[in-house]
């Protein structure tokens, strides 16, 4: 009976494959490539998308890892979960004018969860969970591939029939080794893009199925189109890109579901013709299907609205300064060169940079402007491909063009500037969806050439080393995603006119206490960009700390010039004018960056330096107190508060405050230092000892606790453990102001009880 069964079944696939025949040719047919079990090609495609970005597992947090994990608020356990709902990607509150209006609180929620099973920061976590995530969308492209080549076909038991086994397997491997996607996989914040592709290829295969009982487009399933359309709701919630799925799923059902011949659709209704229903129109269930995607996609597009504040992101001149050319026609040239450098990352992604802004692309001006041949190149190959797209007497070809096209046009459009000006001028991470039509493109075109080539192995071994080049380019790439040093300087080549790979190097060498490098670096980044304040700013910190207050206070001014509201400019070109002792003028600094930043500790910090300097006693500690409402771990207004209030004898204010202050931050051993001496002049020894020789113990190198220690010991008459930390003390600061003579007068002090005891 088992036998029976099966050979009753092999008919009935045979039926399936042969209707699928008299309609499509197929577009294995002559292609020497691998024929792989469906099971053996999707391991195979895992495999080697892991291989290509497994070396980014123990990479650090890098770039915009730092703005969107590290110092976002909304991973923490004790931000509320309702608060990531009215947040954007960064941690910033939608409502406010800096916002980026970069909506995705299910791309945040998978960084806290995260955050949570690693107890804090630990990168390994998030970029396993990266590279785990590309591998499964590479393994859903060789089913998306097989139905976008082969088309849409279910057996009589309503399983899926994959009729182009060979070239879906090519499509998916392209898109897996594809060093383009390195940004995504490699850097964390592509999660982001990561997430969004999954639900927008779910959103796509949930489609697929509401026709497995399909007869010429009469018969679905609406529960399958609406959950297609809650995952691109879903797809949208991880990356603003993941709507489009909405406008590819009508595109996919016009053109294979009701197999629609758009040129002869568009004759007919310019000569009026009412036959519009044999032209596939009006078949039945297709406007129904495209009302449910239109008016799904307008709703959520309108909750979205309303949610991120119904105002438009603020971006500045240096982020996209294409957009704010009052040139039309500049505006127009430049829009287009961009997509003919995204277009070429596709065809050729050797060039890759983490940054394109900040002059990498200097603006096209003139028509006389040698970039314009590429403008050219790419229209010429849009126009010819959407030509054979439309007039091409084969539908299979029309067919795949189309999609092919739709896939790579229609995910790019968020990002052309067309609807909305964006915040970059070329972002790798953009084009991870768009690829999917280029690998349609390229795959349809290897097909056709192996077709009509004699030397078919030929084809085949450039093909497979196009994939091993790429699997290469993918691993280098991966391994300067590792480090912010590596990632930077690979960027000094690809983008030597970029400021901001500049001023990232730079600050990489300050961070490591290299201050010479980065000063070079910082200088650059100013002249190749002489407004670009950020750079200016850091400048001036360095040249701050080596003395060089002049060229410091002219840099930070001008910073402030420029962008009168930059808080962080004004508070360090008002700790340069206290160092110059111009008093009047660092107040006046100070309290212009507090009205450009309400909540500034550090600021507050600063200022109460400055009262101190001239001993307007009350004012400093008022400004230190603010400073730690602000921001209650900020260890050096409490010891200042502490010191002030000890120099000046009141010693029970200062106990006070010491006491506040370690129950907010009890492991700090500075404060332990501070307290432990206020408690000695207050003669309290015994809590002032055990204090002492805590703070030692966390930081057992500071000479000054030992001297101090020694000192109380002296005053408390233990001579013998005074002078043991005197020695201690001595031995790690022989230049310790205070501690020699001290010791002197110990010894001088013990010859003298010895003398009497003899």
């Amino acid at each position: 009976q088992i036998s029976n069964q099966h050979n009753a079944e092999v008919p009935n696939l045979e039926q399936a494959f042969h209707r699928m025949a008299q309609t499509e040719p197929n577009l294995d047919h002559g292609v020497l490539w691998f024929l792989l079990p469906s099971y053996w090609a999707k391991m195979v495609v895992a495999l080697i998308a892991f291989l290509c970005f497994a070396n980014s597992y123990d990479g650090d947090f890098v770039f915009d890892d730092s703005e969107a994990i590290i110092n976002n608020k909304d991973l923490r356990a004790e931000t509320p979960l309702g608060d990531l709902w009215h947040h954007d990607f960064w941690g910033s509150k939608l409502s406010s004018n800096t916002s980026h209006k970069s909506y995705r609180p299910l791309t945040v929620l998978t960084f806290r969860i995260n955050y949570l099973f690693a107890g804090g920061f630990y990168p390994v976590g998030f970029h396993v969970i990266n590279i785990i995530l590309h591998c499964t969308i590479s393994v859903l492209m060789v089913d998306v591939f097989s139905i976008l080549l082969g088309g849409l076909q279910f057996s009589n038991k309503g399983r899926r029939l994959n009729l182009a086994p060979k070239t879906s397997l090519l499509a998916a491997l392209l898109f897996a080794v594809h060093p383009v996607h390195t940004e995504c996989v490699a850097g964390i914040v592509g999660r982001a893009d990561l997430l969004c592709a999954l639900f927008f290829l779910l959103s796509f295969l949930g489609y697929c199925k509401a026709f497995r009982e399909n007869k010429e487009g009469h018969n679905f399933s609406v529960f399958w189109v609406l959950v297609s359309v809650m995952l691109g709701a879903i797809a949208m919630l991880c990356k603003e890109q993941g709507i489009t799925i909405l406008g590819l799923n009508a595109v996919f059902d016009a053109l294979v579901i009701n197999k629609l011949n758009v040129l002869e659709l568009i004759q007919k209704l310019l000569h009026k013709d009412k036959s519009l229903e044999n032209a596939g129109l009006l078949r039945k269930g297709l406007l129904f299907r495209i009302t449910l995607l239109m008016s799904g996609g307008a709703s959520i597009l309108y909750i979205r609205w309303r949610i991120m504040g119904t105002g438009p992101p603020a971006f500045t001149e240096v982020d996209n300064p294409a957009s704010f050319a009052d040139s039309l026609f500049v505006r127009a040239i430049n829009y287009n060169y961009y997509y003919s450098l995204n277009a070429w990352l596709l065809l050729c992604p050797w060039w890759l940079c983490f940054d394109w802004s900040m002059g990498c692309i200097p603006l096209i001006k003139s028509i006389g402007d040698w970039r314009i041949i590429a403008l050219a190149a790419l229209w010429f190959c849009l126009i010819g491909l959407i030509c054979q797209a439309l007039c091409s007497e084969d539908s299979h070809k029309r067919r795949i063009l189309t999609l092919g096209l739709g896939f790579l046009i229609i995910p790019f459009l968020p990002a052309s500037n067309l609807f909305f000006r964006v915040g970059f001028v070329v972002a790798e991470r953009v084009i991870y969806l768009p690829s999917i039509g280029y690998c349609i493109l390229f795959t349809y075109g290897f097909s056709l050439l192996s077709k009509q080539a004699k030397k078919k192995k030929i084809l085949a071994v450039a093909v497979l080393g196009i994939l091993l080049i790429n699997v290469m380019r993918c691993a280098l790439r991966s391994s300067q995603w590792r480090s912010e040093e590596q990632l930077f300087r690979s960027a000094l080549s690809v983008c030597p006119l970029n400021a901001k790979v500049h001023y990232n190097v730079g600050k990489n060498l300050a961070d490591k206490g290299n201050q010479s490098a980065a000063i070079k670096y910082y200088r650059e980044a100013v002249r190749l960009n002489p407004k670009y304040v950020h750079a200016m700013n850091n400048l001036g910190n360095i040249l701050k700390e080596r003395n060089e207050l002049q060229e410091a206070e002219e840099l930070l001014s001008l910073a402030v010039q420029i962008q009168p509201d930059f808080a962080a400019a004004w508070m360090n070109l008002g700790i340069v004018q206290n160092s110059l002792r111009r008093f009047e003028e660092a107040e006046q600094s100070y309290w212009t960056a507090i009205k450009h930043r309400k909540k500034y500790p550090d600021c507050y910090y600063n200022l109460g330096r400055l009262y101190a300097d001239l001993n307007r006693h009350i004012d400093a500690l008022n400004a230190w107190r603010n400073a730690t409402v602000l921001k209650p771990e900020h260890s050096l207004a409490w010891n200042n508060m502490i010191i002030l209030l000890d120099n000046t004898g009141n010693l029970a204010q200062a106990e006070a405050v010491g006491r506040e202050a370690l129950e907010l931050i009890p492991n700090d051993h500075s404060l332990m230092f501070s307290l432990a001496n206020v408690l000695g002049k207050s003669q309290k020894y015994k809590e002032s000892e055990a204090l002492f020789l805590k703070a030692i113990k966390a930081n057992p190198n500071a000479a000054s606790y030992h001297g101090n220690l020694a000192v109380l010991y002296h005053r408390w008459g233990n001579l013998d453990l005074a002078k043991k930390h005197y020695e201690v003390s001595l031995k790690l600061d022989p230049m310790a102001p205070g501690t020699k003579e001290n010791y002197n007068l110990l010894r001088r002090k013990l010859e003298q009880l010895q003398k009497k005891g003899g």
